[in-house]
């Protein structure tokens, strides 16, 4: 299992291909990939995203073991990037192994879920208007609300 908080962007297709060829159990290998999206208005110049290093890394890996445990992993990768980000950049990754890949599929769900609304990030949407800081939303917490 591993986490990665970084400002770094990451090669999808390394990261993936690195995860896959150490998963010696695995029978099913599942990847998802964030990507910054502009807003409806099309005027997002970047989002900012901040998070307390001390206490960021130590709760998502938390989470990953808790997936690992609940689904019988035999890997995860969780990658997200912080700083300024534009639209288009990837701004995160999970990757799931296991056994089966209704398993895999479910962990990387639940781990999507845990980060779009309980992990410590702080997101900002910076426009050509200003900055505002991206608010919680209802379906993130149903979403959650399933595992």
């Amino acid at each position: 299992m591993e986490v990665r908080v970084q400002q770094e962007a990451f090669d999808l297709g390394a990261e993936a291909n690195a995860f896959a060829a150490g998963q010696a159990g695995a029978g099913a290998v599942v990847t998802f990939t964030g990507v910054v999206r502009d807003t409806e208005a099309g005027d997002l110049e970047g989002m900012e995203i901040e998070h307390y290093p001390a206490m960021t890394a130590r709760a998502i890996a938390q989470i990953a073991e808790e997936a690992r445990d609940r689904w019988a992993l035999t890997g995860a990768l969780v990658i997200h990037r912080t700083g300024r980000l534009r639209p288009g950049e990837r701004i995160m990754m999970v990757a799931t192994a296991a056994p089966h890949r209704a398993a895999a599929f479910e962990a990387a769900e639940f781990l999507m879920d845990y980060l779009k609304s309980r992990a410590p990030f702080w997101k900002k949407e910076i426009t050509r208007s200003g900055g505002t800081w991206v608010a919680a939303k209802d379906e993130d917490e149903d979403a959650l609300k399933r595992w």
